[in-house]
C-alpha cells in the first residue's frame, strides 16, 4: 500500500494547529485526520478518532491492551514527544505493533526551562510580580545561579544538555544514574554519586528520568527530607516522580527554599494550597512546548510513521 493510501490519524493538538507540519505531513500522507477541534481524547472518544487508520501521531494519549483490541486495523504508533510511560509495551508486544519513537528531541527546550525556573526561583520573580501588581514595591534580596552545586537526576538526553548549558554559570554538578557515563562525566567534570549524597549536598536538584515502575514516586518525604533548607527542587519530567504532598509541607514549614513544577501526579493539579504558594511555580506541563521543539517533534513523528520498528 502506497502512503497516499494509508490513513493516518494525529491525535495531538499542538501538532495539529502547526502548518508547517500539517504541511510536511500532508506531502507524505494524503489521507489525514488531524485533531482540529482540539479534543482531549481519551477511552472511547480515542478509539472513535483513531478507527479506520492503519498509522497514528499520538501525545499523551493513554495506549493500552483495551483501546488495541478495539483498533485491530492500527499498525503503527509514532510518538510525538519523549515520554513513553503512556504507552503499555506488552500491549503493543502482543498486538504486534510498530513504535516510531525518537529520544531527545526536545533537550534543549526543556534544559533552557530548567534554567529559566532556577533563575526565577533565586530572584524571587514571581512574588516580586504579585506584590508588584498589589501595590507593594519591594526589592528582594535573591543569588546567583553561578557557583551553586546542581543535583541532575537522570542524565540522559536532557540531563547532558542541562550539564552542557550549565558549563558558563561554573556550577559543581552531581549526577545520580543507572547507566554509567563515565567518559561524559570526565569531559565536563560531572561527580556520579547516590540519591542520598546528591539530595544532601545540592543547591538545586532537578529530576529528569523517565516514568517507569523503578522510579515511580522516587522521591519520597524521606528522601525529601534530605535537601537543604534553602534547596530548590525543580521537576520538568514526569509528575509522579515524587511526593507532592511533602513537598507541599516542606514548602509551608520553610523545609525547602522553593520548588517550580512543569508537571503533576494529576494534570491540570487540584491543589490550591500548593499553587498559591510565594516559594512555589508551576507551569502547566510546557517543556517541549517551543516553536523550535513543537518543530522536532513533530519532523521526528513523521518520520516515525515509516521508520520505526516492533515493541
Amino acid at each position: 500500500m502506497k502512503n497516499r493510501d494509508i490513513a493516518v490519524a494525529v491525535t495531538s493538538r499542538s501538532f495539529s494547529r502547526n502548518n508547517i507540519l500539517r504541511k510536511e505531513l500532508l506531502q507524505q500522507y494524503k489521507n489525514v485526520k488531524f485533531n482540529d477541534d482540539g479534543l482531549k481524547l481519551q477511552d472511547d472518544a480515542l478509539v472513535s478518532f483513531l478507527k479506520g487508520h492503519q498509522k497514528a501521531i499520538i501525545a499523551l494519549e493513554r495506549i493500552n491492551e483495551d483501546l488495541l483490541n478495539k483498533l485491530p486495523g492500527l499498525k503503527v504508533i509514532s510518538k510525538y514527544g519523549v515520554g513513553l510511560d503512556m504507552i503499555d509495551m506488552q500491549a503493543m508486544h502482543k498486538h504486534n505493533m510498530k513504535l516510531g519513537w525518537t529520544g531527545g528531541v526536545n533537550r534543549r527546550s526543556v534544559s533552557e526551562l530548567v534554567i529559566s525556573l532556577t533563575i526565577a526561583l533565586l530572584r524571587h520573580v514571581l512574588v516580586s510580580k504579585r506584590e508588584v501588581l498589589s501595590g507593594t514595591w519591594k526589592q528582594h534580596m535573591g543569588g546567583h545561579l553561578s557557583g551553586l552545586t546542581i543535583g541532575i537526576i537522570g542524565c540522559g538526553y536532557v540531563g547532558k544538555d542541562l550539564v552542557k548549558m550549565l558549563q558558563p554559570f561554573d556550577c559543581p554538578i552531581l549526577v545520580n544514574d543507572i547507566k554509567n557515563y563515565d567518559d561524559f562525566y570526565k569531559r565536563y567534570n560531572v561527580k556520579a554519586v547516590e540519591k542520598e549524597e546528591l539530595l544532601a549536598k545540592s543547591d538545586v536538584v532537578t529530576l529528569h528520568t523517565p516514568l517507569d515502575d523503578s522510579t515511580r514516586n522516587m522521591l519520597t518525604a524521606k528522601r525529601l527530607s534530605l535537601m537543604k533548607s534553602d534547596a530548590i527542587l525543580i521537576n520538568v519530567a514526569r509528575g509522579n516522580l515524587l511526593d507532592e504532598n511533602a513537598l507541599k509541607k516542606m514548602l509551608m514549614t520553610n523545609r525547602l527554599g522553593g520548588a517550580a513544577l512543569d508537571v503533576f501526579s494529576v494534570e491540570p493539579p487540584q491543589d490550591k494550597e500548593l499553587l498559591e504558594l510565594s516559594n512555589f511555580i508551576v507551569t502547566p506541563h510546557i517543556g517541549g512546548s517551543a516553536n523550535e521543539a513543537i518543530l522536532n517533534m513533530g519532523r521526528a513523528a513523521i518520520d516515525g510513521l515509516d521508520n520505526n520498528k516492533f515493541v
